[in-house]
């Protein structure tokens, strides 16, 4: 059954704007594990979604004792450990504190950083932001107010390519090109952004997120995302350069880039010296990880890089030519998308069945069907058991939320066109219902 209408689009999901909340943060952690159908559900930040090869051994190691055996990863660069036994969680951080994983144990679910993943590996960034993510990183973990963010609140640094510019954090730093080194400072929803000194970024990154808690008590508001705060046109901005001034931080305000960039993703296949995957859906076996791993032990660099687009980067540096493309097969082989046709590149989905009771359905099952019945979408798939659609990542794409009584409603829009919605029944119908909504 295929029905096709106009209509409003879906309500924003978890990861999107919201007005005021009514109850207390509840964003998991290692610390906080959340209780999930399939068992515990522990989120492992990892800052800038960097791992040297002994931390990935250690997560694996975690994984496969306490878990279900695999590593789930979020749009945020971090790792979820799923169907952790229960009672394991002294011995799960014991673990992460080993490893070099849990730095602070008061700051481990506000170190939410992205960065972009193949910095200073193919020649296309402006600098190479691993410094600002590490200077970063450690004044969140020796800031006392920082304590108080929500696990939600993100920072991103931005090489200048634009990728992580486009995930809608909360602080985006942006690398400028040209000779002063400076960089672009984006806060929240504002419209402009703020030329700084590059050497500055990452104290004004820390220092606005410390703003934003007083704002928040001033406010009396219950909000976790800078987005959030009801400020006239303007405000925003006049006070995050009043910050920055009472801090010694000069800023001059600009526009904000628009990049055609897409989904930012790194293409998969070799690039630079680097090599990039896709993991489908997300998850990786306890065998793909494994391999990732001892390519990454082997070379000098001993690092694996976690994406926003639930994705790998490998650093590779010093591997010829063929050396690279072994490796890369090696990847492929396990079923990691190394294919930059791959389909896989265009489709996500939330946990669904069994592993959520709030789920309608076992989406994944019905995303792996629809993979072949899709055909080339338009628009990014995402397919969620309910409206929540947990874990979606920004940006335009088709929304497939599973419906009570079974099917899912599709929504997506074009440029100029409003928004379309199609009731699919079969993900096997996927192709004819993605036809009736984008024209």
């Amino acid at each position: 059954m295929l029905a096709a209408m106009s209509t409003a689009p879906l309500p924003p999901s978890s990861q999107a704007t919201a007005v005021s909340r009514d109850r207390g943060d509840a964003c998991p952690g290692t610390l906080r594990l959340h209780e999930a159908d399939d068992g515990a559900l522990a989120r492992v930040r990892v800052p800038g979604g960097v791992l040297t090869a002994a931390q990935a051994g250690a997560l694996l190691d975690a994984a496969r004792r306490l878990g279900d055996g695999a590593l789930h990863l979020t749009s945020r660069g971090n790792v979820q450990l799923r169907g952790l036994r229960g009672g394991c969680g002294a011995e799960l951080a014991a673990v992460l504190d080993a490893a070099g994983l849990l730095p602070s144990p008061e700051h481990e679910r506000v170190r939410n950083i992205v960065a972009s993943p193949l910095s200073g590996l193919d020649g296309r960034g402006v600098r190479d932001v691993r410094p600002w993510l590490t200077t970063l990183d450690a004044a969140v973990c020796a800031s006392a107010a920082a304590r108080a963010l929500s696990g939600r609140f993100l920072f991103a640094l931005d090489d200048g390519r634009g990728d992580t510019a486009a995930l809608g954090a909360d602080v985006t730093v942006r690398a400028v090109a040209g000779g002063a080194g400076e960089a672009l400072l984006a806060v929240g929803g504002a419209d402009e952004a703020l030329r700084i000194a590059g050497d500055e970024a990452p104290r004004a990154a820390l220092l606005i997120a410390e703003a934003f808690l007083q704002w928040v008590r001033e406010s009396g508001a219950r909000v976790w995302r800078i987005a959030e705060l009801d400020f006239a046109p303007g405000e925003l901005l006049r006070r995050v350069r009043g910050t920055l001034a009472d801090h010694g931080i000069g800023s001059v305000p600009g526009p904000l880039p628009r990049d055609p960039y897409g989904t930012g993703a790194p293409v998969p296949g070799i690039s630079g010296s680097a090599l990039c995957v896709q993991a489908p859906l997300g998850l990786l076996t306890a065998g793909q990880w494994q391999e990732a791993t001892e390519i990454a032990a082997g070379t000098s660099a001993g690092e694996l890089r976690l994406t926003p687009w639930r994705g790998l980067v490998v650093p590779v540096p010093g591997l010829g030519a063929a050396e690279a493309s072994a490796a890369l097969a090696r990847l492929a082989r396990t079923g990691l998308a190394a294919d930059p046709a791959s389909p896989w590149l265009r489709t996500g989905a939330c946990i669904g069945r069994p592993g959520c009771a709030k789920s309608r359905s076992d989406v994944r099952a019905d995303a792996v069907r629809g993979l072949t019945a899709a055909g080339r979408s338009p628009l990014p798939l995402y397919w969620s058991g309910c409206e929540r659609r947990c874990g979606r990542p920004p940006g335009d794409r088709i929304d497939l939320v599973a419906v009570p009584g079974g099917g899912y409603r599709l929504t997506g829009s074009t440029a100029g066109l409003p928004p379309r919605t199609a009731v699919l029944a079969d993900p096997d119908q996927l192709a004819a219902a993605l036809a009736a909504i984008i024209p």
